[in-house]
């Protein structure tokens, strides 16, 4: 794993599985490997270092005390519809079959993804008071966010 001198590392309480979700993860993103990985004697995985896209993130695998919650989500900056539809495919397979609003999804070990098109920013934050409301009343109606629906939103078509 290259050295990073990053202050502040996710960490993420797993119950069992945080090499399996690990090496999913690493297996979506650019920029991405396992590091180190800690076991007890036995061999069964107590923390997972990897990196995506850059940044670092420890797995911890401590048992099923605490599960994880939309309150904590990682988000996906995406440039394309492609780049959308790629990370929504890869994250939501095998998570909850009824995917969140607005660009959120669970991922089968229940760790919240928001994957967003960098255009949507873009148009939310448009001077224009009525596309602004525009592109955010479409958003909600979207589970997947789609960049030709929230144009069309944002330009009033």
């Amino acid at each position: 794993m290259p050295t990073l001198r990053q202050k502040i590392t996710p960490m993420l309480w797993f119950d069992g599985d945080a090499e399996e979700a690990a090496r999913l993860y690493v297996s979506i993103f650019d920029d991405a490997e396992i590091g180190h990985v800690s076991r007890i004697p036995d061999g069964t995985t107590l923390v997972v270092e990897f990196t995506l896209a850059g940044q670092r993130f420890t797995a911890l695998n401590g048992g099923p005390q605490y599960s994880f919650t939309p309150a904590v989500s990682f988000v996906v900056d995406c440039d394309t519809q492609e780049e959308v539809d790629r990370y929504w495919d890869l994250l939501s397979e095998g998570g909850p079959p009824e995917a969140q609003q607005c660009g959120w999804l669970q991922d089968r070990f229940g760790v919240s993804w928001q994957v967003v098109p960098r255009q949507l920013g873009e148009y939310m934050s448009d001077p224009d008071p009525e596309k602004a409301g525009r592109t955010t009343q479409a958003m909600l109606q979207m589970k997947k966010l789609d960049i030709a629906g929230l144009k069309h939103a944002h330009d009033g078509e």
